[in-house]
């Protein structure tokens, strides 16, 4: 075993004290996000406020349910966080909060925001964080239909599928 690989990769994804991550049963405030951004060496802080609409493919969509495993989701925020020290070492803050539980159409479902000296770097890290997030993070949604169906669908799914 390569006690330097794993030292490095433990270290890589243990999280900065300047960022901030969380899973929640509890609505999301995207002052509270932007406040964590926050600092005066930022020029730019972007945030991606992911919502819950009211359709998917012209169907309508009455709530969605997310479950997350949040112990690896964690560790997949913290990994983004550090990809993204090491794509764009200017980025000051990284926050990245996820709902989970069942959330009503307008409900806001996730939050990404990347604090920033300036604003391309900022728009191009917090694009990478919410991508790469919904390809890697194992967290799962179902969607709850009006005529009364549900379905479960992979987040990765999405990326691909658009929804």
């Amino acid at each position: 075993m390569n006690l330097g690989l794993v030292a490095s990769v433990t270290s890589a994804t243990q999280p900065k004290a300047e960022d901030s991550f969380a899973i929640s049963f509890a609505p999301l405030s995207i002052e509270e996000v932007y406040s964590k951004a926050e600092t005066s060496a930022n020029g730019a802080i972007v945030v991606m406020s992911g919502m819950v609409r009211n359709q998917t493919d012209g169907k309508a969509v009455i709530a969605l349910e997310y479950q997350a495993y949040e112990p690896m989701a964690m560790r997949v925020f913290y990994q983004i966080a550090a990809d993204i020290r090491q794509k764009w070492s200017i980025v000051n803050r990284v926050v990245i909060y996820h709902r989970v539980g069942r959330l009503r159409v307008g409900e806001i479902s996730v939050l990404v925001a990347v604090g920033c000296p300036h604003r391309s770097e900022a728009f191009e890290a917090c694009r990478y964080a919410i991508d790469t997030l919904k390809h890697n993070a194992p967290i799962w949604k179902k969607e709850h239909w009006a005529d009364g169906s549900s379905s479960w669908v992979s987040i990765g799914a999405c990326e691909v599928q658009g929804c």
